[in-house]
């Protein structure tokens, strides 16, 4: 028997919202930011638009996601440790094809990294490797996350899966 709640949540159209667009990251040193997302993880440095020269920044594309980096005014709204690594902390994470390519580039720029293997109930490992960005915010890197089964909590509905990329396999038992 579903409760009200519930009844609306169905009701209710979603926004019509297409996928994750951009992350902004607060950074000490604009350029050191931009050389690690451009040479570690491979994203390519775009054009701002003007309106946005009062401050200094930059923008970063690749593989469906922009990442803008922003001067930060204020040193303490970053992290203070940047050194720390907890997988249970916020982080933006990447799904990658090959965790050992993805090691050893880690390697060649003397990244710091949590390697670790996750089992779902199933038994399918998802290989993960955490590490931080110059700033300390931390990245995440995933590997065999398709393999991991999504089942909603709530009512199917309401997921809108994009047919021109990649997404999980969906339980539709419920």
């Amino acid at each position: 028997m579903e409760t009200e709640e519930e009844k609306k949540e169905e009701e209710s159209p979603a926004p019509c919202l297409l996928a994750l667009n951009h992350v902004s990251r607060l950074c000490r040193n604009v350029k050191e930011s931009t050389d690690f997302y451009t040479k570690v993880l491979g994203f390519v440095l775009v054009e701002r638009p003007p309106a946005l020269d009062n401050f200094d920044g930059a923008w970063l594309f690749n593989y469906g996601v922009g990442i803008h980096l922003v001067q930060s005014q204020d040193e303490n709204r970053l992290p203070s440790d940047t050194h720390h690594l907890d997988p249970k902390d916020n982080h933006i994470s990447f799904q990658c094809e090959d965790m050992e390519e993805m090691e050893e580039r880690l390697k060649e720029f003397n990244t710091k990294y949590i390697k670790r293997t996750m089992k779902d109930g199933n038994g399918t490992k998802i290989d993960q490797l955490f590490f931080n960005d110059p700033d300390g915010l931390m990245v995440e890197i995933l590997c065999n996350s398709e393999n991991l089964m999504l089942v909603p909590a709530q009512y199917m509905g309401n997921i809108k899966l994009p047919f021109d990329r990649h997404n999980p396999p969906v339980d539709l038992s419920n």
